[in-house]
């Protein structure tokens, strides 16, 4: 390598957690970002003699990790956090979630409240987030005037919304969204039939053809209330699991999202399909749908990322609250303490999370030829003094409060906790403006 080469960026940290196979943590080390990648990572004495970078940033108390990864969100949701809290979910959806949803969705519904989600989540240091949800070109334009990474979901059900009129219609206007949209660096795209209770086996079956010929993942609520599997025994004279891999939709391209109530067996067919699961313990806790059997998936060796679910039934955009949240819940239904440990959890919500959506050659970690998503977590408040351990740290002790910095393919999105690229007062008067119409009497 020739001295002074000359880059874009430099950051200098007390620690770097790259999350790698080998389970790494790096003190005192520098990341040297180029044309939005990371190009080399080597100790911080050694960064000065080998490059000449435009811009320095030192955090010499911060940890580096890759930019968190929300598996599964309805990001503009977050228009309705706080709506109808503390009943079951199929009360919540029917009496409360839906209706409000039929009177006001709308793209500058959704572009608004996916700005606000966009604003949270890099708060918290999340730089990718999975959605679903109706009008996704207007979440497509949020998070690229943000200058997030996403995933956008094509969402599909069979019933009418001011969306679409039916499951033909969802799946046109999601294909003639990813045309439109495809290749942009920062976006990818799946297929998201809401859930087994809302989508027929035909429409399933056109998406499974055009998930293949697209080469893009299914993305799906599973297994996640005893009502779902009632209202399908009832139905499809089979569990959803069951019914799903008649149709052929398990495979290494389906996100389960939930898999709360799950049979040994069942485990088993996520397993020989390679299916991936989106955790969210959350949301999982407040509508009372039970404890998801996260040991045994991972003891099955299968792929199981983070999510927070919607503002709505959960209430934050909150990955450092999940990743901690996972591992107790973990430990406690185990009775095990030294079930899933805390880098686990760290990869849960990292690279686990890339590789659920296809991106894990892009994101999820921190490795020289990947996009520089990058989230700077400050060590410095006296609670995380002393520090022994920085990963046992960022899962057990750390929230979102203490993220500093935030960099999505090398941009910085995130200053000293400022935003960089959203106006707050803005998004705050949005808000507002949304409460006032939900608010008025119909």
């Amino acid at each position: 390598m020739h001295n002074l080469d000359y880059i874009d960026t430099l950051i200098k940290a007390r620690w770097i957690i790259p999350v790698d196979p080998q389970q790494s943590i790096l003190k005192d080390y520098a990341i040297a970002i180029h044309q939005g990648s990371i190009l080399d990572i080597l100790p911080s004495p050694l960064a000065q003699t080998h490059y000449n970078s435009r811009e320095t940033i030192e955090l010499g108390n911060h940890a580096l990790i890759p930019g968190l990864i929300n598996l599964h969100t309805h990001a503009a949701m977050t228009l309705m956090r706080g709506l109808a809290d503390d009943l079951p979910l199929m009360e919540w959806l029917n009496k409360h979630i839906w209706p409000v949803e039929n009177r006001h969705v709308s793209e500058s519904f959704v572009f608004d409240g996916t700005q606000l989600a966009c604003a949270e989540m890099l708060r918290s240091g999340i730089t990718c987030f999975n959605d679903m949800y109706f009008f996704p070109e207007a979440c497509a334009q949020a998070a690229l005037n943000t200058g997030m990474r996403a995933a956008i979901g094509m969402i599909a059900i069979d019933f009418p919304t001011p969306y679409a009129n039916d499951a033909d219609d969802y799946l046109a206007k999601g294909i003639a969204l990813r045309d439109k949209l495809h290749p942009n660096p920062l976006l990818s795209f799946c297929f998201a039939p809401h859930a087994p209770y809302t989508i027929s086996d035909q429409a399933l079956t056109r998406i499974l053809t055009y998930a293949e010929q697209l080469q893009v993942p299914i993305h799906m609520h599973l297994h996640e209330t005893p009502d779902e599997i009632d209202i399908s025994i009832t139905s499809y004279n089979m569990r959803p699991i069951e019914r799903m891999q008649q149709l052929g939709i398990l495979s290494p391209g389906f996100i389960a999202v939930h898999m709360v109530h799950l049979t040994d067996t069942e485990i088993q067919l996520m397993k020989r399909y390679g299916c991936h699961i989106a955790h969210c313990p959350s949301s999982n806790l407040k509508l009372a749908n039970g404890f998801a059997p996260i040991t045994s998936l991972l003891n099955n060796g299968i792929n199981v990322g983070i999510g927070t679910d919607g503002t709505a039934s959960n209430n934050r955009l909150d990955i450092f609250e999940e990743m901690r949240l996972t591992a107790l819940l973990a430990k406690a239904v185990s009775c095990r303490a030294d079930t899933l440990p805390a880098y686990q959890a760290l990869e849960m919500a990292t690279i686990n999370g890339a590789k659920a959506l296809g991106i894990d050659t892009i994101t999820g970690s921190l490795e020289p030829g990947k996009a520089a998503d990058i989230t700077a977590v400050d060590f410095s408040d006296l609670h995380l003094s002393p520090c022994y351990n920085p990963v046992s740290h960022l899962v057990y002790t750390a929230g979102r409060e203490q993220v500093s910095h935030v960099w999505v393919n090398g941009k910085m999105l995130l200053e000293d906790k400022r935003l960089t690229t959203l106006d707050s007062k803005q998004l705050e008067n949005r808000a507002t403006y949304w409460k006032a119409r939900i608010d008025a009497p119909q």
